[in-house]
């Protein structure tokens, strides 16, 4: 039997908030459909970092601290400094469709899933690339045939965890040192659940942000679900926040849609 928990808002008005990652004491995210780089803190205090003519995706710091941000559309990464932004690799001849979420490795190295097909346009299910990007700008593909590769998340005895949303699972891939990726194999079967966010706990479990059965689940490797979290709306994302890592943060939207995304605010 897994526990259930409750969960209140801590800001809303949003359109479609997307990658959470904690830093300085702020939550930092995307709202990818109102197309800003956002933060809030704990009191519920926000502010706009940037505004991007792009969709906005996945985000990671680099060693240095500077800010990186995929361009979903544009398949590009770009280093963001005070509202202004600089090319640091262009990943439009290796993904097949928009770019998407992001992992930045302590080595300044950058993971990048990306739709595989197109999604709102009712095209099929088609299979997708893992690129890596290295500090240096260089871009390669690590992996392939992943369905739909979507929220990451690095374990510490070095396996790079991906939520693969419509093939329902949690693959698992060892990372050499030089970042290539190898010996992949299922972490976890999740049935019915769409995992689009995850995140790594103390214990090893992941959560799981399920758009698709409308809640968070905490997941032991094998599938086992340990913990249920319902949030207020549709859960996209989520990640373990505050200088302890003991807050659970869930970001969440009234649909996916774009254009319906950016008038339903969440």
């Amino acid at each position: 039997m897994f526990k259930e928990a409750q969960s209140h808002v801590l800001i809303d008005g949003l359109a479609f908030p997307e990658a959470p990652r904690w830093r300085n004491d702020r939550l930092w995210f995307t709202d990818q459909h109102a197309r800003q780089i956002r933060w809030v803190d704990l009191n519920g205090q926000s502010g706009i970092l940037a505004e991007m003519n792009d969709l906005p995706g996945g985000l990671g710091w680099l060693p240095d601290g500077t800010l990186l941000v995929v361009a979903m559309t544009s398949r590009c990464l770009y280093r963001v400094s005070e509202e202004t932004f600089e090319l640091y690799a262009d990943l439009s001849s290796l993904a097949s469709f928009h770019c998407n979420d992001m992992l930045v490795d302590t080595q300044g190295r950058a993971y990048v899933g990306n739709f595989g097909y197109d999604l709102h346009g009712g095209a099929e299910v088609a299979p997708a690339e893992l690129i890596m990007v290295q500090p240096d700008g260089h871009a390669s593909v690590v992996a392939c045939d992943l369905i739909f590769p979507n929220g990451m998340t690095m374990t510490p005895n070095g396996e790079l965890l991906v939520a693969e949303t419509f093939a329902h699972r949690l693959s698992a891939f060892t990372v050499a040192r030089n970042g290539q990726l190898s010996g992949r194999r299922t972490w976890a079967e999740l049935g019915g659940a769409t995992p689009d966010g995850i995140c790594l706990d103390a214990e090893g479990a992941v959560w799981v942000a399920s758009p698709g059965s409308g809640d968070v689940l905490r997941i032991r490797e094998g599938g086992e679900i340990i913990e249920r979290v319902a949030p207020v709306g549709t859960p996209y994302a989520c990640l373990l926040g505050d200088p302890d890592r003991k807050l659970l943060f869930m970001l969440t939207a009234e649909t996916d849609d774009p254009v319906d995304a950016a008038r339903l605010r969440s």
